[in-house]
């Protein structure tokens, strides 16, 4: 019979694409997973990975073997979802995925909550970029995720999956304390016009909609610092490098040297929880939802 844990394994290295990235989605070493598949294969008589440059492919019988791997594991959650809502309270395992800024702002305390008033419920948390969580739940690979949306990029929810709102997020300009705006309580668009700024790199949703809301107000952006962590960013501004668009989740207290304006109309990012419907009578699901809420503030 088939291992559950060693198909788990093999389904995490194809949907992450390597023994690292699933190492770190399954809370294990990547040795740990190394060993999984290569007694799945023993188990098996048959070669599931591959060498391909400095990484690894999937064979087409480990192909085979993830599209079973995928309907065992849905079979599982099922059982788990009718013992978790026959017992009525959460228990079991609940793996959760947040992007960065809310694993750092917004996830600790609900995490310590949940765990203090649940004691039977294994949590679980991965960060990973807003983008690719949704993927995840539909796939199985976590049970829920926190992820976002802004209003240039609205956030798909895929057939099979249900959502909630948590709240929004609002985002200010961060200033070097020197700068000329700095003594304004609020700014327009048009008052960020021929600024030098510090932002995510190209390809993020931060980016293009800096991009999108600068030259709608008729200018082309300076990026001259691109960087990914906001705090970073907070830094840069700091050094009176340029200036920045900054979420209030997860931001951090600010330093001396950086002024924060509040720019109308605000650009605000909106924070949802999702997961799958075939969970939805999970009493974990419920609790974690009513938790990111009640610790939800505006003001994060």
């Amino acid at each position: 019979m088939l291992d559950l844990a060693r198909l788990r394994a093999l389904h995490a290295v194809h949907i992450h694409g390597s023994v690292g990235a699933a190492a770190t989605a399954l809370g294990y070493t990547p040795s740990a997973v190394s060993q999984q598949i290569s007694k799945l294969e023993r188990e098996t008589r048959t070669v599931l990975l591959e060498r391909q440059g400095r990484g690894v492919a999937l064979t087409d019988a480990a192909q085979l073997l993830v599209s079973t791997a995928q309907e065992v594991m849905s079979l599982v959650e099922a059982a788990e979802v009718a013992l978790e809502e026959q017992r009525g309270r959460p228990t079991g395992r609940l793996t959760v995925a947040a992007f960065p800024t809310a694993a750092c702002g917004l996830l600790p305390p609900v995490l310590a909550e949940m765990a203090a008033a649940h004691p039977l419920l294994d949590l679980r948390l991965t960060e990973v970029d807003a983008h690719l969580s949704v993927d995840l739940v539909a796939r199985g690979v976590v049970d829920l995720a926190v992820a976002h949306d802004w209003d240039i990029a609205p956030l798909p929810t895929p057939e099979g999956l249900e959502r909630a709102v948590i709240g929004d997020d609002r985002c200010d300009v961060l200033v070097p304390a020197g700068h000329p705006l700095a003594g304004r309580r609020s700014l327009v668009r048009g008052d960020l016009v021929r600024e030098r700024w510090i932002c995510q790199p190209p390809g993020s949703v931060c980016h293009e909609w800096l991009v999108r809301t600068l030259r709608e107000a008729g200018t082309e952006p300076d990026m001259a610092y691109q960087v990914g962590e906001y705090r970073t960013q907070v830094a840069l501004v700091a050094a009176g490098l340029g200036i920045a668009l900054v979420p209030r989740l997860g931001r951090g207290p600010v330093p001396e040297g950086v002024a924060v304006l509040r720019l109308e109309p605000a650009p605000v990012r909106r924070l949802y929880a999702l997961w799958r419907a075939g969970a939805s009578r999970r009493p974990s699901i419920a609790a974690a939802v009513d938790t990111l809420r009640a610790h939800w503030t505006t003001d994060a």
